[in-house]
């Protein structure tokens, strides 16, 4: 199939265009991208009033296949994805059993070939059953086209092995996606400890529980000279320390998540479950803090955490409901609302943090609308605002608290590798 998208704001980082231009794609492929493009197609999209850019990149989805596939399957997880303009997804490995060898990545291989519905990279464990206690194999790992490790969702506690990852990975050439919480501070703790938790009677999560583990394992990552993502950044001390630790030349990317930068702890006060999320919601001045990260590069990458629970593990007391929400959906809209809008980013430097940059740091080849390009491409009507209503979610799951939110910024058409797969909003799958 060819197609022409005529008269968008097209946005490219990686090229640095950001005009109005067309777009030819024939097959699976950009064809060309320029003024006037005149050629005989088998349809033509006018993009007049939109934004056309690279397919997002998410590096931070819990896809929970194999093993849990009453919250979300490969195929329901990648068609929200679709529905928020998402064409390329790194999968997490906590599954169950998680993906900590070959054989299971392999498996999950053989099911994204047969379901997925847009790009799937995945994952795999940095320790065996995510325990902290053994390494996994990062080499046939990696031979089976595991793109990164990690234990997300588990800390590991370990400094030594810790150490011994981070050197692995970079003799494997496999990015370390790093979740930082120490257990022995957190544990048993469901909110940001502080004002809020005391007023509600929850046990709360100190905040150095994030930021102390940030700072072991970015002195770890100097030592051996190894690249190290952090992943979902929550407050102000971790920035602090990821600045000074990028100032200092460690190889150090990060990555923040909507909620962080839409939501403070305060949403928790009535008790809803979907605002019970692990790093927890924290504080007015930590928001303003990841949103000078974002602004000034220290946080490198907009990711959603997508995290689908069922409505009856959510539907229990405060304290013994899973951390998560969903967010494929909503990350574009809460980004526009709250970086945009608000002039902390501008449209080509957001689109650079969904798209560009977390295409670039796992090295998946994406993010890019230069000619010969693989043609993932979305595009975006800016001003549409829309109710984001449960009927229509698109996930297995429904566990988000932006649910009846007024949204704006809404993706109207995706491609997939050439394939028109949203047209006009409606799912052509």
């Amino acid at each position: 199939m060819k197609y022409l998208i005529k008269n968008g704001k097209v946005i490219d980082p990686a090229s640095n265009i950001n005009d109005i231009n067309d777009i030819f794609v024939v097959d699976n492929r950009i064809g060309a991208v320029g003024k006037d493009i005149s050629m005989k197609v088998d349809e033509i999209i006018d993009a007049k009033g939109k934004i056309v850019a690279p397919g997002f990149v998410d590096m931070h989805v819990h896809l929970r296949e194999p093993g849990r596939e009453d919250e979300e399957t490969v195929a329901s997880g990648t068609r929200s994805a679709i529905r928020g303009g998402f064409t390329s997804i790194c999968c997490m490995p906590n599954t169950e059993p998680p993906i900590d060898n070959p054989k299971i990545a392999k498996r999950l291989k053989e099911i994204i070939k047969k379901t997925a519905l847009c790009n799937v990279f995945i994952m795999g464990a940095i320790t065996v059953g995510r325990a902290s206690k053994k390494l996994t194999s990062f080499s046939l790992m990696g031979k089976e086209g595991v793109i990164a490790v990690s234990d997300d969702g588990a800390c590991v506690e370990d400094k030594i092995l810790m150490l011994r990852a981070l050197k692995d990975s970079k003799r494997n050439s496999l990015l370390l996606v790093d979740h930082c919480e120490d257990t022995k501070i957190s544990k048993g703790g469901v909110i940001n400890k502080g004002f809020i938790s005391t007023k509600m009677g929850l046990c709360g999560i100190p905040r150095q529980a994030e930021y102390e583990m940030v700072k072991r394992d970015l002195e770890l990552a100097k030592k051996a000279r190894a690249r190290i993502h952090i992943a979902h950044v929550s407050c102000k001390e971790s920035v602090e320390l990821i600045r000074k630790a990028k100032r200092e030349g460690v190889g150090v990317t990060a990555e923040t998540a909507p909620h962080y930068f839409s939501l403070t702890e305060e949403c928790c006060v009535t008790y809803d479950t979907n605002t019970k999320m692990n790093p927890p919601l924290r504080t007015k001045d930590d928001v303003e803090a990841i949103k000078r990260a974002l602004a000034d590069g220290t946080i490198d990458v907009i990711a959603t955490d997508h995290a689908p629970h069922t409505d009856s593990e959510k539907d229990v007391e405060f304290d013994f409901a899973p951390f998560g929400i969903i967010g494929l959906e909503t990350a574009l809209s809460l980004a526009a609302a709250e970086l945009v809008d608000k002039k902390v980013l501008s449209w080509p430097a957001l689109i650079s943090k969904m798209s560009t940059r977390p295409a670039a740091i796992p090295n998946v080849n994406r993010g890019s609308l230069k000619k010969g390009s693989v043609a993932d491409i979305v595009i975006i009507d800016p001003d549409k605002e829309y109710v984001y209503k449960k009927d229509f979610i698109e996930s297995k799951s429904k566990n988000s608290p932006f649910i009846n939110w007024t949204l704006k910024a809404r993706v109207t058409h995706v491609f997939v590798g050439g394939k028109l797969v949203m047209k006009d909003e409606s799912m052509m799958l």
